[in-house]
């Protein structure tokens, strides 16, 4: 019987779920060379489904949200980045996700818009919205 004990796994997968989607999941089954672990249990609230934008775009929104909140170049601003923490209000939010319309070329939904809350999120959002409409 073999036995892992962890805080943290982290694995890839191409991402197409949208957050809400796996809030209830209580199973999951892995499949490691070959070798499968159909039933692992999950306690609530501990499995999250990340999607990781590319870097180039990551950095993109970060110059964007730099712009929109007038930060200096030099301003730490990472995709862990909250806008809250960052200094910006409901407005700044709105106007940094047009900015981000207009930079890639997509169309956020306003519910959609008003989950977004880091420079990851944004980021992820844009990846999913434009291989959607590749």
């Amino acid at each position: 019987m073999a036995s892992i004990t962890t805080s943290s796994v982290s694995f890839h997968v191409p991402c197409s779920l949208k957050q809400n989607q796996v809030s209830n999941l209580k199973k999951v089954s892995l499949s490691f060379s070959g070798t499968s672990f159909p039933s692992l249990r999950l306690q609530p609230s501990r499995f999250r489904v990340a999607c990781a934008a590319k870097p180039e775009t990551v950095e993109k929104v970060c110059e964007i949200v730099r712009k929109q909140l007038a930060l200096p170049a030099d301003s730490a601003v990472s995709g862990e980045s909250k806008f809250a923490s960052l200094g910006a209000d409901s407005l700044d939010t709105v106007e940094i996700v047009m900015g981000l319309e207009e930079e890639f070329g997509i169309s956020v939904e306003e519910e959609s818009a008003q989950t977004i809350t880091t420079v990851q999120e944004a980021a992820d959002m844009i990846e999913n919205l434009k291989a959607k409409k590749a």
